[in-house]
């Protein structure tokens, strides 16, 4: 039979590989292939990461069934777990804190979710992401944690993890609006500032809990002070900049370029870019704005930077609720960028490289048909890039097409074809 199975598999047939459920049969197919391009291994790579969530599943099945089996032999709920987390621990050489990570994340799939370890167990998703969608909903109360879920299990097998945590925070907020502000304000008040000593005698330094609005300002207005740096004979890298500019900043510094980092005419606050729908911002409604950046932030917060007039220059994209098309655009204070910029900016809020998050407003516009092919700057045929991805599309001979309904159809080096969001998720 193995022999058969290693004779007709090793005849690389994708479409035979994706109607195949993971398990043992997929696993002995897998191993019978004989990859010839770089594309077999990318397939070989995408069932392989299959059958790994497969076994995942199956190993939170057998920590649930270890702590039924402990649970039948002690009836103190709080003995039987610390037993089960025991067992867990010294099968798998864990540590008890470990350990116990492990058996939350599967009585919580077994108990609360068990249509995410369904996902996990046929291979749509894999642990990574299922949990991100538990640590997202897990605040929620099971009826309105399950009706979340609903909402975005289907899609999340094409999603990274950070989209899904973006996409679960605005659902949340849809969820129970209430229960947003109010853990918004509870962690707002906690907020503080973080020292870590790293192995390597540096120093971590971290604001924790702080409104996103600040420090959307504050991330751009370091960004512009180090971007405006940059020059010929600068040997620091942007990064290096940017965190020599905080700490200037935070310093009180106001040397000279040569001298240090800040002072430079062009220091000005920082900018923030908003959407949020109209009904929000007239208070006849509580959806969640759209920090860029940042992500989902309560209505609450969405409708304060709109009203403010800071020293930062703030612009905000205005969008029909039911659509989620963009009504209107504005900018405060400063005069706004070229009206071909605002444009792209508005239509597409990210980076279009697929799984990017990276906001456009920071992202170079990018020509989809070079520039030195057409001699035409056209709005429809540019999208936004980050400067990572830009260098990637270029130097690795990636391809991306826009179509009519704004999503970009990628092709990789190697063959794959992907297919992006016109709208971050």
């Amino acid at each position: 039979m193995f022999d058969t199975i290693e004779t007709t598999a090793d005849v690389f047939d994708r479409e035979m590989l994706d109607a195949m459920r993971p398990g043992p049969f997929l696993g002995i197919v897998l191993s019978g292939l004989t990859p010839r391009t770089g594309l077999d291994h990318v397939t070989l790579l995408q069932h392989h990461a299959r059958q790994v969530a497969f076994h995942q599943a199956q190993m939170y099945e057998q920590m649930i069934a270890i702590a039924d089996a402990v649970a039948a032999e002690d009836r103190n709920p709080t003995a039987a777990s610390e037993g089960a987390v025991a067992e867990i621990r010294v099968a798998l050489h864990l540590t008890r804190c470990a350990a116990e990570a492990e058996l939350t994340m599967a009585d919580a799939l077994g108990s609360e979710h068990p249509e995410v370890l369904a996902a996990l167990h046929a291979g749509r998703i894999d642990r990574r992401r299922a949990g991100a969608i538990m640590y997202g909903v897990g605040h929620l109360q099971p009826t309105e944690a399950q009706a979340v879920v609903a909402q975005i299990l289907d899609d999340a097998a094409e999603m990274t993890t950070g989209q899904i945590s973006a996409r679960l925070r605005r659902l949340c907020c849809e969820a129970n609006p209430d229960d947003a502000k109010d853990r918004y304000h509870t962690d707002l008040h906690d907020r503080r500032v973080e020292t870590t000593p790293s192995p390597d005698g540096t120093v971590h330094l971290a604001g924790r809990d702080l409104p996103p609005d600040r420090v959307a300002r504050i991330r751009d207005r370091i960004n512009r002070i180090a971007q405006s740096l940059r020059r010929h004979d600068e040997t620091r890298t942007i990064d290096q900049l940017r965190a020599d500019v905080f700490l200037d900043l935070l310093e009180g510094h106001s040397s000279t370029p040569n001298k240090s980092t800040t002072g430079t005419g062009r220091d000005r606050g920082g900018v923030i870019d908003l959407r949020v729908d109209l009904a929000t911002l007239a208070e006849l409604d509580d959806r969640c704005g759209d920090l860029g950046g940042y992500g989902p932030v309560i209505a609450d917060i969405a409708r304060q930077i709109a009203g403010d007039s800071p020293d930062a220059e703030w612009r905000f994209t205005i969008t029909d609720p039911a659509t989620g098309d963009a009504i209107g655009t504005g900018a405060t204070r400063r005069r706004p960028t070229l009206t071909q910029r605002r444009r792209i900016r508005t239509r597409h809020r990210t980076c279009v490289f697929p799984g990017c998050r990276m906001p456009a407003i920071g992202s170079d516009l990018d020509h989809t048909t070079p520039y030195a092919t057409t001699g035409v700057t056209n709005p429809d045929d540019m999208a936004p890039l980050c400067r990572h991805d830009h260098c990637v599309r270029h130097q690795h001979g990636w391809t991306y097409t826009r179509l009519p309904d704004g999503t970009h159809h990628w092709t990789t080096k190697l063959g794959q074809t992907v297919t992006t969001q016109p709208r971050p998720p």
